[in-house]
């Protein structure tokens, strides 16, 4: 089995948020982490690896210092790592961001490509759906729970009071949660081998059957008209009640959301 992981390099806010004056994010000036959805589902493709012998290959587009994710995803199990970079990739949204990475899969053999189910920098949850058009293979998002039953992906796919279970043949694509798992540590071992490993390059020239006008920021279709570090919360719905009546309001907001 081979399978492909999707990561991104993403801010870790608590080093705070610089922007680029067209509005994005300036990442090479802040610190960095690898994205928590893509951490889960890299850990879903090493159990899989340590179950089945699979073969895992990491993959992220970004600036040079992208590298750094790349190797602790090695350190943690990878086995190979993919770096897609190249000025002309900048400023891309998730159209061009997709486009990017499947041009770049195209050159690869896959049975699974496991992406997270959205990057904590944008929070579309749309980039892994996007590349399975681009690749026209199934996909199942918001996957909780994952087994493989033959030639078959079996997930459970998160709804906010349920989930269901979705079948689907390989070769296919899942956006895994955060919550799948518990993505381990890396080891004295590992580290060493990944500052080891080679890093594999691919510029504009490796991304095959894409259009320049579909890459970076002018491939975007989706423009930034503002952006914020900070974001104002609003007051909430305030309620004036007795001890009694509040208990009664309260559980009926709770059965509302499907809480209780």
């Amino acid at each position: 089995m081979k399978i492909i992981v999707c990561i991104k390099q993403v801010p870790d806010t608590k080093g705070g948020v610089q922007f680029n004056p067209d509005g994005t994010l300036n990442r090479g000036a802040m610190l960095a982490i690898m994205n928590p959805d893509d951490k889960a589902g890299l850990e879903a493709a090493l159990r899989l690896k340590d179950q089945y012998g699979a073969e895992v290959t990491v993959i992220t587009m970004g600036l040079p210092k992208a590298k750094e994710v790349l190797v602790e995803a090695m350190a943690m199990g990878a086995d190979k790592a993919i770096l897609v970079t190249d000025r002309v990739l900048g400023g891309a949204d998730t159209w061009a961001t997709s486009t990017t990475l499947a041009g770049a899969i195209r050159n690869l053999e896959y049975d699974l490509i496991i992406a997270g189910r959205q990057a904590i920098d944008g929070d579309t949850a749309q980039v892994g759906p996007q590349i399975s058009e681009h690749l026209n293979i199934p996909v199942i998002s918001y996957t909780q729970k994952l087994e493989i039953e033959g030639d078959y992906v079996v997930a459970q796919r998160q709804y906010e009071d349920r989930y269901h279970v979705v079948k689907a043949k390989m070769p296919c694509l899942i956006t895994a949660l955060a919550e799948l798992n518990e993505p381990r540590y890396m080891t004295p071992g590992g580290i060493f081998d990944a500052h080891e490993a080679e890093v594999i390059m691919y510029g504009r020239d490796k991304l095959i059957d894409v259009d320049d006008a579909d890459l970076g920021l002018k491939g975007s279709p989706t423009k930034i008209a503002k952006a914020s570090d900070k974001v104002r919360k609003g007051a909430g719905e305030q309620v004036n009640l007795d001890p009694e009546a509040s208990v009664g309001y309260i559980l009926e907001k709770l059965k509302e959301k499907h809480v209780i």
